[in-house]
């Protein structure tokens, strides 16, 4: 090649490389300029393009029970609005509007009457609502997602999961309390003109710096719908003002179930009085009678100031301390501690008391949690009162030894008895099992948490064998007990303040019961409070049938198998005090049948079949018509080894 050619190829590749230099520094500049110099003033101008800013509420995360199944979720709907200085026919897009939204036609005009350039009309609406708004194809009006938060099983948990406000923002209960950690990022709906200056809207995602998450609760749905079911029944028969039913597993500390009367739909929050979202579990605080003499016993076994065989002189019913003079509700003579807890004399506790003294029994009020807040992860939790030593008077120092003259609240009754029931440990109770994000890692998980040791293990073991004869047929709580299980628990029947008189009222009481079963190997913990019930108004008749109902179900549904020895006994042949007869009565073998092991259907018909099998926890599958006589696995089975069984039926011979 000659030379002349090669610098000619040479000034041509040199002129293409100038040519595309020259472009890309002019390009650079230009993007220079834009970005750096003229950002402020580019800014402005876009802006002015903005009609306005709508924020629109987040998305949630998800509430789980412990089992996955949904309790809260966030679900699409439509909402509508409109651009009023778009619309030139008002009255017809209002007329229009109000048949297909089923709202006052006047209420949608004067909403587009308003001298504004955006407008709500209604939020929130179904899906296929907002579809048929937009075939409307109305000038100046609007359709856009929103999120709405929705409660599938309605009044299930609500007092516990709480709700949220319009705008997804949580208001009660988990809601409030994880608001910061269940809420997604921010939606902005943008208002915007275009070339022509005519207005539209778009959707932006506002950054937030952080994840929406779930939480995954310890609360089991089913436990917690039996106990809203027991308790409730229980309510409208005593016709009584309020109820509580916990259930918690006093080795963690976990709660169960968490039930409340009067209950409360959080889909539409709004139309029941604020006094029905109140958690009383947590809220409501009440002097809690007789039941504290288990707290004084575990004192006065643990320091050694008596025995269970100490005996005591009751007065044959009527005691003077100072001016006053303590009751109890039957006469009793010489008792010892343990038929004093068993009989719940009220002077027999006073005697206790005496001998331990109450600047002690404070000491250990204050170990097992009383007058003080238990650390649940739950708003508005109140710590009761329990009065200082130094701060008592004379009959002060009397009256907490039967449970007067101080307060509590159910959940730390229930802490406090799970303390006994695990052998003498406080557990912190709590609801939220784990927290995880939208990838499904674990960002916090709830464990199991010992505040103190309260007790000794040897006491707790004394205190059992003794709460165990309350249950049994001389105890006040003898319509706790369960077939097939040990259950120890105590009553409690405390009178209420009257708010006018400022003095006891003879009316109105608070019954109770809690305790645990299997006394041997607790597994649940189950207080129940029934406020202020009519007629008869005693723990062990009207709280401690609740205790007796969700604690049978829930041990079958965790498949606990009773023990054989106690059905061979024939412990609680007496249903509510009544004996069973005819058809109800049943022998010895399908006693043990009934109790842990699956039962024969044979004879019965399908609604008997279903309501059998589900209080068992079974899914049941049903073939045929008539009554049954075939089913897969067969009677006798143990139900820890069956979670479903499947009937034949056919038409009577």
């Amino acid at each position: 090649m000659k030379v002349r050619e090669k610098k000619w190829i040479r000034f041509r590749i040199y002129l293409v490389a100038t040519v595309f230099l020259t472009g890309l520094g002019i390009i650079l500049g230009r993007a220079y300029q834009l970005q750096v110099l003229e950002k402020d003033r580019l800014g402005a101008i876009a802006r002015q393009g903005y009609i306005g800013t709508i924020k629109l509420p987040p998305k949630r995360g998800i509430i789980y029970d412990r089992k996955g199944d949904e309790l809260a979720v966030s679900v699409e709907v439509g909402s509508v609005y409109a651009h009023p200085n778009r619309i030139k026919e008002k009255a017809k897009t209002a007329r229009q509007l109000s048949r297909s939204l089923g709202e006052r036609r006047s209420k949608i005009f004067g909403l587009l009457k308003k001298k504004r350039s955006f407008v709500w009309i209604k939020r929130k609406i179904p899906p296929n609502l907002a579809r048929r708004i937009k075939k409307l194809d109305l000038v100046g009006v609007g359709v856009t997602a929103e999120t709405r938060r929705y409660y599938p099983n309605k009044e299930i948990a609500a007092h516990l999961i709480g709700f949220v406000g319009s705008e997804n923002q949580g208001l009660e209960g988990l809601e409030k309390h994880y608001d910061r950690l269940l809420k997604g990022p921010q939606n902005s709906l943008i208002q915007m003109r275009d070339a022509l200056a005519r207005p539209f809207s778009i959707r932006r995602p506002a950054f937030s710096g952080h994840g929406m998450h779930d939480l995954i609760l310890t609360i089991d749905k089913d436990i917690q719908y039996q106990a809203e079911q027991a308790l409730k029944s229980a309510v409208k028969k005593t016709k009584a003002r309020a109820g509580q039913c916990l259930v918690m597993n006093p080795k963690t500390g976990e709660i169960l179930a968490m039930a409340v009367v009067p209950e409360f739909n959080p889909n539409i929050f709004s139309k029941f009085k604020a006094d029905q979202w109140r958690n009383r579990a947590i809220t409501d605080c009440f002097e809690p009678g007789s039941t504290v003499k288990a707290f004084l016993l575990a004192s006065g076994l643990e320091e050694s100031v008596v025995a269970p065989t100490t005996k005591f002189d009751c007065e044959n019913g009527e005691y003077r301390v100072g001016n006053h003079i303590v009751h109890d509700t039957h006469k009793y003579g010489v008792l010892s501690v343990s038929d004093i807890v068993v009989y719940s004399s009220n002077i027999g506790a006073v005697k206790i008391g005496k001998e331990l003294g109450y600047s002690r029994f404070y000491k250990y009020l204050k170990k097992f949690g009383f007058g003080s807040k238990t650390g649940v992860d739950l708003l508005g939790e109140r710590k009761g009162f329990v009065r200082l030593p130094d701060k008592a008077r004379p009959f002060d120092r009397i009256t907490p030894f039967f449970g007067q003259g101080m307060t509590v609240t159910s959940l730390q009754m229930a802490t406090a008895m799970a303390a006994i029931a695990n052998g003498g440990k406080l557990m912190r109770p709590y609801v939220v099992k784990s927290i995880v994000d939208e990838s499904g890692n674990v960002m916090e998980k709830g464990r199991p948490k010992v505040v103190r040791r309260v007790i000794s293990s040897k006491t707790a073991r004394k205190l059992t064998r003794i709460l165990e004869g309350v249950v049994r047929d001389k105890g006040t709580g003898v319509k706790a007990a369960i077939r097939g299980f040990c259950v120890a628990g105590k009553t409690g029947t405390a009178q209420k303040v009257d708010p006018v008189t400022k003095k006891y009222s003879n009316r109105k009481y608070v019954a109770v019961f809690f305790g645990f079963v299997p006394a041997d190997q607790p597994r649940l913990v189950i207080l129940v409070v029934i406020d202020e019930p009519k007629g008869v108004s005693y723990g062990g008749v009207v709280a401690a049938p609740v205790f007796r109902q969700v604690g049978l179900w829930t041990l079958n549904y965790l498949r606990i198998n009773p023990n054989v020895q106690l059905v061979d006994k024939g412990m609680d042949e007496k249903e509510d005090g009544n004996e069973i007869s005819g058809t109800d009565r049943v022998s010895q073998k399908h006693l043990k049948i009934e109790l842990g092991f699956l039962p024969d259907f044979a004879g019965l018909g399908m609604r008997e079949v279903i309501k059998k099998g589900r209080s068992l926890g079974l899914k049941v599958f049903l073939e045929g018509t008539g009554l049954a006589f075939k089913q897969d696995p067969g009677p006798g089975v143990p139900l820890k080894d069956v979670h479903k069984v499947r009937v034949c039926f056919r038409p009577p011979a």
